[in-house]
């Protein structure tokens, strides 16, 4: 799917799991693509729920074309991932390691990511779904 196909408002709901602590959390909130340039912008905003707290969450990604494919990035331009819905994916972060997989429905209603954390810093899984 073409990801300009993605523009428009999503509902965002992700579970937080520290393996470490044993402990979970959650985030509700929404996604915004919108289109610029060269790609679109994703800005996530929401409230996560985590041991009693209610804290202001927010994220900027940009997608868009590098070096032939589609690339996720950071919102200061530094690369995530590759865009390739399905296939899993690595991101080195300093010593932990992001195993992440994409999900998009082919009807484009629905898109999930997982991404399974790893390293002396953090153990943790990220589980999100957003639904238009």
């Amino acid at each position: 799917m073409e990801p300009r196909a993605l523009i428009g408002e999503w509902t965002m709901a992700r579970r937080v799991v520290d393996r470490s602590a044993g402990t979970y959390g959650t985030v509700a909130g929404a996604l915004v693509v919108t289109a610029f340039e060269s790609g679109v912008r994703f800005a996530e905003s929401g409230v996560l729920r985590w041991q009693g707290a209610e804290l202001p969450v927010y994220r900027v990604s940009l997608l868009q074309p590098l070096d032939g494919e589609w690339w996720m990035l950071f919102e200061d331009g530094r690369p995530f991932h590759p865009w390739r819905p399905g296939t899993p994916v690595v991101h080195p972060c300093g010593r932990d390691t992001y195993d992440g997989v994409v999900a998009l429905d082919r009807g484009g209603h629905r898109l999930r990511t997982l991404w399974d954390v790893h390293g002396p810093a953090k153990r943790q899984r990220l589980v999100t779904r957003f639904t238009r």
